[in-house]
């Protein structure tokens, strides 16, 4: 089957969410807490338990800290020298650098088994699971700096990084969860990734790039072009197998979040630049996913 047979249908869920909130009167109040459900409750489950149940030896979790860290870098590098070169205002820089190297993991759990099935799920989750505590760090880090806020202390309050911790801890120690948890925590895994798709759509906006063309054209082509290219060379520079090198270019192919816009509102960063780059890279990566899928296969 095509690769743009087998994305097209959670990039439909992302154009139904729009359409629910612009053409069908669902309102913003609405999706705003349905994204708060699933950024508080719903998606910490979900990364819980696919951490919590991922099989991870040293060697794998050593192969994928190290391509996934240095995913992070080249990503943190570029979008600094982007600020550099377009000579982008601090607070515009700051908001925006966390678009180079975030990823919406949400449509990376939903395309991972489409693409590479149950293994490709596995090795998603284990991707996913060690990148966030360091694209979390990352990404607060140069708000922080920006702000003066304490970023210890924005990173204690972040679902996801303690989702991630906890469920690492709870691997490496052995932890099984009694059968009924096991079971309720896996049904709000199983709504995370539909509902999280959905409420991409409404969060979606055209306006906040005007004055910085040049600094949202440069991530967005740092995250949907350069990043894949990167990953696929640290996959073949330390040895990673067919799935695995496509599931780690996936991962770095994917737009970025839009839990940045988030951060970046509550951060007192520039959350209206930050939505426009996210709505470009997530419109322009229907494109570009299933070019890189297909070159990777």
């Amino acid at each position: 089957m095509s690769v743009t047979w087998l994305v097209l249908p959670d990039f439909l869920l992302i154009l139904l969410g729009w359409l629910l909130h612009h053409r069908l009167g669902f309102s913003r109040e609405f999706f705003t807490g349905l994204e708060k459900l699933v950024y508080y409750v719903l998606f910490p489950a979900l990364l819980f338990q696919s951490i919590l149940q991922t099989p991870i030896t040293a060697a794998t979790a050593g192969d994928t800290l190290m391509a996934t860290a240095g995913l992070v870098v080249v990503g943190f590098t570029l979008a600094r020298l982007g600020g550099w070169l377009f000579k982008s205002s601090d607070i515009a820089l700051a908001s925006s650098t966390q678009c180079a190297f975030r990823f919406n993991t949400y449509l990376g759990l939903a395309l991972a088994p489409s693409l590479g099935g149950a293994t490709g799920q596995t090795i998603m989750a284990l991707i996913l699971g060690l990148s966030i505590p360091m694209v979390n760090i990352a990404a607060v880090y140069a708000l922080a700096k920006h702000q003066g806020t304490n970023i210890l202390g924005a990173l204690a309050r972040n679902p996801l990084f303690l989702a991630t911790v906890l469920g690492l801890i709870g691997n490496l120690s052995g932890l099984q969860l009694p059968g009924p948890i096991d079971a309720t925590v896996g049904r709000l895994g199983v709504a995370a990734i539909a509902l999280g798709i959905l409420c991409i759509g409404p969060s979606l906006s055209w306006q906040g790039g005007q004055g910085a063309a040049g600094l949202v054209t440069w991530m967005v082509a740092v995250k949907l072009l350069i990043m894949p290219a990167a990953a696929w060379l640290l996959a073949w520079w330390i040895g990673f197998d067919p799935v695995s090198t496509q599931m780690l270019v996936l991962f770095a192919a994917l737009p970025c979040a839009t839990a940045a816009y988030v951060l970046a509102v509550r951060m007192g960063g520039d959350g209206r630049l930050v939505s426009f780059i996210i709505s470009v890279g997530t419109l322009l990566s229907a494109i570009t996913i299933p070019i890189w899928m297909t070159l990777v296969r």
